[in-house]
C-alpha cells in the first residue's frame, strides 16, 4: 500500500469508528469526527499531513491512490 492509500483507509475508519462510538457510547466522541474532518482541510490547504509525515519517514512507498 502506498501513503495516500493508507492516510484515506485510516482517516474513513477514524470517522467511522466515532460515529459508531457516538453512537453507540458517549456523544461526545463525534469531536474525533471533527478533528480528523479538521485535520484533512488543513492538509489539503497547506500540503502537511502528519500520518503520512510519519508513514514516509518510516519506509512506506510514496504513489497516489487514485491514478
Amino acid at each position: 500500500m502506498t501513503v495516500d492509500r493508507i492516510v484515506h483507509l485510516v482517516a474513513g475508519l477514524m470517522v467511522l469508528f466515532s460515529i459508531a462510538l457516538a453512537h453507540f457510547s458517549n456523544p461526545t466522541w463525534i469531536w474525533l469526527a471533527v478533528f480528523v474532518g479538521a485535520n484533512l482541510a488543513q492538509s489539503g490547504v497547506t500540503g502537511f499531513c502528519p500520518l503520512a509525515f510519519m508513514l514516509k519517514k518510516s519506509g512506506v512507498k510514496e504513489g497516489s491512490c487514485c491514478s
